[in-house]
C-alpha cells in the first residue's frame, strides 16, 4: 500500500521501535536490475518525487551513470504501511561485479534480511551464487525475487524452478516483478515486511553502532554511515572511535531518506549518519565501533576482515609535483572505499609514486578513473600483477608485490596466489571454456549440471592468469552467456622467471614482469616490438633486448638516425668515400658508449597504460 503523505513524517523520529523497522539489503549479479528495483522502491515509498526522479537514482558518481553499474553501496530509508501499521524500510543497493564482492560483505552485515534478484532472462549467474553464499554465512532471511519479467525473452517459469531447487523452496514462493514497469513491487516491499526478523538489540545498554562506510565531504569532513546494534546515540553527545580511542562530538546525526535528514537521535537497530567534523580520515575506520564517553561499551563488536588485495599496480603522477596531491587524494579515497591499499614507492624511471593494492582489474580502472576525475591527476598505472613469494636458497622468504622487488640470487621456490573460480555456462560451450581455462593453467576441481542446459565450472586458477584478458575470453568464447566468479584459495609453488627489459644493456625497471617461463619469450618479444615503435629513433642504434638472467631471449633494434655524409663527394676515389664513412661510424660508437636513451612520457604510458586490458 502507498502511504500516505502523514505518515512520510515517519521517516525522521526521535527514535523508531525495533519491532518496526526492518533492515535489508539487494543483492544480485552484475546487471540483473539492483538499481532500477531500487528506483521504483523510491517511487513507490514516497521518498523521492516524480519530479526529481532520474534512473539510477542511488548511483551518484558519474562513473557510475555512465557505465550503468552500481560501485558503491547506499544505504536509504523508507517508510511502508502494512494495515495501519507505518514500518520503516533501510534498504542498501549493492555493486554486482566479483571487484566490489567486499561492498556487499560489509552491507550485509548491517542487515537481517536480503533480497536475491536474478534476471528473468539470464538465469542463475557465478556472481548470483558467490552473493547467496555469502548472506547464508551472515544468517540472514532470503526472499528470492526474478526480475525482469516484461522482457520479451524472459522464461520465469523456467527460472523460479532453478532458483527453488537452489534454494529448497516451492517456485511458486518466488516473486515475479519487473524493475521497469513496477510489477510486483509492492508484493515485494509486503514480503520483506512480513520475512525480515526486527532487529535486535539492548536499548539499555551502553551504545554500541558499527561503521560500515563513510565519505569525506570538502565542508562538514567525514561522514559516517552506522548500523546502532546496543543503546542510542543522541545529539551533541561525545563518542569514542574504540579502536583509535579518540573522542568527538556529534555535531549531527539522523538517516538518509535518500538525501540526509537530521533526527533527534538513532535507536537499536536504526541506519543513519553521524557527522563529527573530523578532517582526519584516518579517524573514521570502517569496521570500527563506536561508543559513547560518559558510559562506555567495555567490548567492540565483531569488525569486518580486512579485504586482501588480489591486483597490484603503481600509480605515478605524469608531473612529479603532483604527487603531495596524489597522496591527500588516496587518504580521502580510502576513506569511501575501504578496501584500497598503498603504500610509497619510488622508480628509477617514474619518479614517486604508490604501489597500489586491488580487488580486481576493474577496481583498478575505477579507482584511477576516479583520482584523475575527482582530484584532477595525470597519472601513469604500471602493468598489474600479484603478489609473490618468493623462497631463496639460504631460506630466506621475500614477498615480491613489484618485479623490481625481485631479489637477486639463487631462487629454491616462487610461490603465486591461486583462486578458485566458479564459471556458470550453457552447456554447449563447456569444450571451450575447458580449453581455455588450461591455456591459462587451471586444474579442474568439479563440474555441475544446474540444469539441462546450463552448467558449473569450478577450477583452481593461478591469479595472474586471470587478472588480464580471461574474463574478456570467456566472454567471446561463450557468446556473452558465461559469467565469473573467484574467491582467493592459498598459493602454489610454480615456474616463474622474472622477465628484464634492457634499453642499450641498462635495465627499464618499470617494463619488468614476473611471468611462467612457457610464456617469458611471447612477453619478451611482445614488449620488444611495443618499444621499437615507441621510442624514438637517436643518433646512434638503440638495442632493445628482453632477458632471462643473464641469457636474452629477444631483440629489436632501433635504426640510428644517419647524417649522409657523402652528400658533399661527387665523383672522386672510392677511398675518400670509405675514409669519411669510417670516420662517422667511429663517432657513432663513441656517442653510443656514452649515450643514454631518452624515454618519452608518452611511451610509458602507451606500453604500461592497463586501460586495453581492463574493460571488463
Amino acid at each position: 500500500m502507498i502511504p500516505n503523505p502523514e505518515l512520510l513524517g515517519t521517516i525522521t523520529p526521535a527514535r523508531t521501535s525495533p519491532a518496526l523497522l526492518r533492515n535489508f539489503c539487494i543483492i544480485a549479479h552484475i546487471d540483473h536490475g539492483k538499481s532500477t528495483l531500487a528506483d521504483r522502491m523510491l517511487q513507490l515509498t514516497g521518498v523521492v518525487d516524480d519530479r526529481l526522479m532520474r534512473a539510477q537514482y542511488l548511483d551518484r558518481m558519474d562513473i557510475e551513470r555512465e557505465r550503468g553499474i552500481t560501485i558503491k553501496s547506499q544505504a536509504v530509508r523508507m517508510p511502508w504501511q502494512v494495515g495501519d501499521v507505518a514500518y520503516a524500510l533501510n534498504m542498501i543497493d549493492t555493486p554486482g561485479h566479483v571487484d566490489f564482492s567486499y561492498e556487499v560483505s560489509r552491507s550485509l552485515a548491517a542487515c537481517e534480511g536480503a533480497v536475491l534478484i536474478v534476471d528473468a532472462a539470464q538465469g542463475i549467474e557465478a556472481q548470483t551464487l558467490a552473493n547467496l553464499y555469502m548472506a547464508l554465512e551472515n544468517d540472514l532471511a532470503i526472499i528470492p525475487v526474478l526480475n525482469k519479467i516484461d522482457l520479451p525473452a524472459a522464461q520465469p517459469e523456467k527460472y523460479a524452478e532453478e532458483i527453488a531447487g537452489l534454494l529448497g523452496v516451492e517456485p511458486d514462493e518466488v516473486l515475479r516483478v519487473s524493475g521497469k514497469t513496477g510489477e510486483g513491487v509492492s508484493e515485494l516491499l509486503d514480503k520483506i515486511v512480513a520475512t525480515v526478523p526486527a532487529p535486535e538489540g539492548d536499548a539499555s545498554a551502553p551504545a554500541r553502532a558499527m561503521i560500515f562506510d563513510s565519505v569525506y565531504d570538502t565542508y562538514r569532513g567525514v561522514i559516517t554511515y552506522v548500523r546502532v546494534v546496543d543503546g542510542h546515540l543522541d545529539p551533541r553527545e561525545r563518542v569514542r572511535m574504540m579502536s583509535s580511542g579518540t573522542a568527538h562530538e556529534l555535531l549531527e546525526l539522523g538517516v538518509i531518506a535518500p538525501e540526509p535528514k537530521a533526527s533527534q537521535g538513532l535507536g537499536v537497530g536504526e541506519v543513519g549518519y553521524l557527522i563529527t567534523g573530523v578532517k582526519d580520515v584516518r579517524q573514521s575506520r570502517v569496521g570500527d565501533t563506536i561508543t559513547t564517553s560518559t558510559k562506555p561499551a567495555a567490548q567492540a563488536l565483531p569488525g569486518y576482515r580486512d579485504p586482501k588485495p588480489m591486483v597490484f599496480s603503481g600509480l605515478y603522477p605524469i608531473d612529479g609535483s603532483d604527487y603531495p596531491a596524489l597522496r591527500d587524494a588516496l587518504d580521502k579515497l580510502k576513506l569511501n572505499d575501504a578496501s584500497l591499499v598503498y603504500e610509497p614507492e619510488t622508480s628509477v624511471a617514474l619518479g614517486f609514486g604508490y604501489r597500489c593494492g586491488f580487488l580486481g582489474l576493474l577496481h583498478l580502472e575505477i579507482v584511477r578513473e576516479r583520482l584523475e576525475r575527482e582530484f584532477g591527476l595525470d597519472l601513469i598505472s604500471t602493468a598489474p600483477n600479484v603478489e609473490y613469494q618468493v623462497t631463496l636458497e639460504d631460506r630466506t622468504v621475500v614477498d615480491v608485490t613489484n618485479p623490481s622487488e625481485f631479489p637477486e640470487g639463487k631462487v629454491g621456490e616462487i610461490r603465486e596466489p591461486v583462486v578458485k573460480a566458479t564459471i556458470l555456462a550453457p552447456s554447449d560451450f563447456v569444450g571451450t571454456v575447458m580449453e581455455l581455462c588450461q591455456q591459462r593453467r587451471g586444474t579442474l576441481q568439479g563440474m555441475d549440471y544446474l540444469s539441462a542446459d546450463r552448467v558449473e565450472l569450478r577450477y583452481m586458477l593461478p591469479l595472474a592468469e586471470i587478472v588480464f584478458d580471461f574474463f574478456d575470453q570467456l566472454k567471446s568464447r561463450t557468446r556473452g552467456y558465461g559469467s565469473l566468479d573467484y574467491e582467493e584459495s592459498g598459493e602454489q609453488a610454480a615456474d616463474l622467471v622474472k622477465v628484464d627489459i634492457l634499453l642499450n644493456h641498462e635495465p627499464v625497471d618499470a617494463f619488468s614482469a614476473i611471468v611462467h617461463r612457457d610464456k617469458a619469450y611471447a612477453y619478451g618479444v611482445e614488449m620488444a616490438g611495443k618499444l621499437k615503435e615507441l621510442i624514438p629513433r637517436q643518433q646512434f642504434e638503440v638495442p632493445i633486448q628482453a632477458a632471462v638472467g643473464s641469457r636474452v631471449i629477444a631483440r629489436e633494434n632501433i635504426r640510428a638516425l644517419r647524417k649522409d655524409m657523402l652528400a658533399k663527394c661527387y665523383g672522386g676515389d672510392i677511398s675518400r668515400k670509405r675514409k669519411l664513412l669510417e670516420k662517422q661510424k667511429e663517432g657513432k660508437k663513441r656517442m653510443k658508449n656514452i649515450g643514454r636513451v631518452e624515454v618519452p612520457q608518452e611511451a610509458f604510458i602507451a606500453a604500461l597504460t592497463s586501460d586495453s586490458s581492463t574493460k571488463k
